[in-house]
Parts: structure tokens; sequence; C-alpha cells
């Protein structure tokens, strides 16, 4: 009975062997096709114009929109606690037009007959925190590099995903440090960052971007994942300026920067019923233009700080007290973004608004287009050796193995 009950012990984890092999296996092969690019060196915005992305504000046109949020979902294994029926009412009650769901590796069809329904789902199953979110996507990649990822593993799969959907962001880059520094430099071909988000803020990894010259814009995100706990609900958001819900006008808008991210101000512990009566008293941006060589940035409400942020991150210049401020644009200057405190009810700071940037450039259409090439030299290089290495690791196994029957053939 022992001896039965150790048999099949062995052919268990012989069989548990078989599997991870196969599926280590199935890594190699990825990875050993996996391109090496070219990377174009970064190139600080330039120009003697300055492009505005909010020059056809209307004050009337602005709504809230979240983009990422996860009710129950694959049988509860991603922690999402709802229905998306629960998701969508609660957004509603807090004034969103928009309160996308963004299953993983799924596209909801919930209200998918609705004007203003838009299909977003969060792509990327690997162990570091590095996914992307699709906005307007149209099907699902079941494609990522699951165990590590380097530069060209990202950049490939953005390239993947860049025909896959309307909108491709880069989801909360910071978390894990799944995106470096050194690599928004670098990466190109995407529209937006999910700056903000209730676990993390990525505000170095959007200004290493717009510094290396990408002309690329904020998401804010609640990336929760329980519609019932009013701590993780309706705390950060981005508010899209568009003259209608649907979904072309908003998508267009937002991929165009004409929008912002904003954290909202709550209270600790506060409940749903005071959200909602919050809601209804967020301050509004009235304008943003470029007169001349000066920035002028107007709200309905009085600021306790205006932040006008350049090339770097570093701090250009703040006023204090006001709801209208100024900032000469400088010569030195490749782009001014712009945060906006505002007062809680307390006294204390509040709400903050984070806007997208204005940037030199020289009349062409704004784009971060794709500036990375395969380098096929390094690629091939690199499958040469990856396959001499699988080729030395298979003969020293083969030998191993046949030691192995020798020795007990010996020994017999």
């Amino acid at each position: 009975m022992k001896r039965d009950g150790s048999n099949i012990l062995k052919r268990f984890l012989k069989l548990v062997l078989w599997i991870a092999g196969v599926i280590l296996l199935i890594e190699l092969v990825i990875y050993f096709l996996a391109p090496i690019y070219h990377f174009q060196e970064p190139e600080p915005f330039s120009g003697e114009m300055w492009y505005n992305p909010y020059q056809n504000l209307d004050t009337n046109h602005w709504r809230r929109a979240n983009f990422h949020f996860h009710t129950r979902r694959w049988a509860g294994i991603t922690a999402g606690k709802g229905t998306e029926e629960e998701c969508y009412e609660q957004y509603k009650r807090l004034g969103y037009s928009v309160c996308a769901l963004s299953h993983y590796q799924h596209i909801t069809e919930f209200q998918k007959d609705s004007p203003y329904y838009i299909p977003v789902y969060e792509h990327g199953f690997g162990i570091r925190k590095k996914h992307q979110m699709l906005l307007g996507a149209k099907k699902v990649l079941w494609f990522d590099y699951s165990l590590v990822q380097n530069i060209n593993h990202k950049q490939h799969i953005i390239n993947l995903l860049r025909p896959t959907s309307e909108i491709v962001t880069i989801a909360h880059p910071d978390w894990e440090n799944g995106y470096s520094l050194e690599d928004m430099k670098y990466l190109s071909n995407y529209d937006l960052i999910e700056v903000l988000d209730n676990n993390w803020n990525s505000f170095q990894q959007w200004d290493a971007a717009l510094s290396a010259g990408r002309p690329v814009y904020i998401e804010g995100d609640d990336d929760g994942h329980d519609i019932f706990d009013p701590y993780v609900v309706g705390r950060r958001c981005t508010f899209i300026n568009s003259p209608t819900v649907n979904r072309t006008d908003m998508l267009e808008n937002l991929k165009s920067g004409n929008a912002f991210g904003a954290d909202i101000y709550m209270r600790e512990n506060e409940p749903f019923d005071e959200k909602e009566i919050r809601s209804t008293m967020i301050p509004k941006v009235t304008e943003v233009n470029i007169q001349h060589d000066t920035l002028w940035i107007k709200t309905d409400t009085t600021a306790m700080k205006f932040t006008f942020i350049g090339q770097g991150g570093k701090a250009r210049k703040v006023l204090y007290l006001t709801d209208a401020a100024w900032y000469k644009l400088q010569p030195e200057d490749t782009y001014i973004r712009t945060d906006i405190v505002f007062f809680s009810q307390y006294g204390h700071p509040g709400t903050i608004f984070y806007l997208n940037p204005v940037f030199r450039y020289n009349g062409d259409p704004p784009t971060n287009y794709l500036t990375a090439k395969i380098n096929w030299e390094r690629t091939w290089i690199f499958r040469v050796m990856m396959l001499g290495s699988l080729a030395v690791g298979l003969w020293l196994i083969i030998r191993y193995q046949w030691r192995k029957k020798k020795f007990k053939q010996t020994d017999q």
C-alpha cells in the first residue's frame, strides 16, 4: 500500500515537472522570437509655435470619466467585488459621464448598445505589473512577456496593441517600477499615461516622457476592485472637454489632450452620500489660452496654488490665492504643464487638477508616432546565441540521462 502511494506521488510529481517543462519551453520560444530595437535618442519639444490642447475648450462641456475599475470576473481570481451594473450605477450617482469597466484580458459587453459605451480592458499578465489600458478596444491581445521585460519587450507589446485599440495607455508605470524613467524616454507609439491611480502616482514617468519630446497626455483612474468601498471609488478621475458623451467625441478629445487628471478631495471615512454631494461642488477650469508669449489659466473658484512645471519636471513658477494665473513662456521652455490645488471646505489642500502640457511644435499634428525600429542584426545575433545555449543545455541533459542509465547498468 505504501509502495502504491509512493508511486502515485512520483507520477504526480513527474506530471507536474512535465507541465512546468512545457510552460518553460513555450516561454523560451516567446523570448527567443522577441525583436531587439534601435531606439531614437530623445529630442525635447522644439519649434517656434506652441501647441495648446485646450484651444477649443468649452466650460460647459466638461465630462467626468473613469476608465479603470474591476468588478468580479474570472471566478473572483482578480479580487473584484460587485457586479458590472452596481459599478455603473455607483459612478452615475457620483456624476460620471463614463464609468468603463477594465477587466483583465476581457472586454465587457455591458451597456454595449449605448452610444456612450467605450470598450476597455487591462492588458498584461506578467509578474511585475507591466500593464496597459486599451480604450476603444477592438479585441483582446493574448500575448505577453510574463517573466521579465526589458525595454525591447515593452516596445514590442505596445506595437502589437497599437492596431487593436483607438487609445493605448501605459497603466500605473511607477507601480513596482513597471516602467523606469529610462524606459519613458525611449518608448513610443502610445497615447496616454495613467499618471493618477489609487495605488500609485507616476508624475516622474510623465515628465520623463514629456522632457524627451513625447506628446503624451494624462489619464486619471480609480483602479478599484471593490465598488462598495467609498475609499476606492470617485477619488481619481479624468475630466474630458467634449461636446457630447458619445464614444467618438470623448476618445477624440481625450487623445488630443483636451482633458486633465484630477485628485478629488475626500475626508477620511467619507460615506457615499457625502461623496455624492461633494461631486456637485468640484471647481471648473474655464480658460487655458496662450496670448503672444504668455500662458493664461482661469478657474471658476479661487485656488490655493498654481504651479507651472517644465522640462525635467521642475517648477518654473508658483502663484497663490487666485482664480487667474499666468506664466510667461521662456525661450528655454520646451513644455509647461500646470497643477492647480484648491481649498477643501476645511481650509487645507483639497481637490487637485493636473492639466496637460502646452509644448513647442513646428505645426505638424502632435503624435507620439513610432520612432523605434527593429535592429535585425542584433535580433538574429541574440537568437543564434540563445539557440546555441539551448542546444548546449539539451546536450547536457541528454548526456546526463545517458550517463545515469549507463551507471545503473554497470551497478547491476
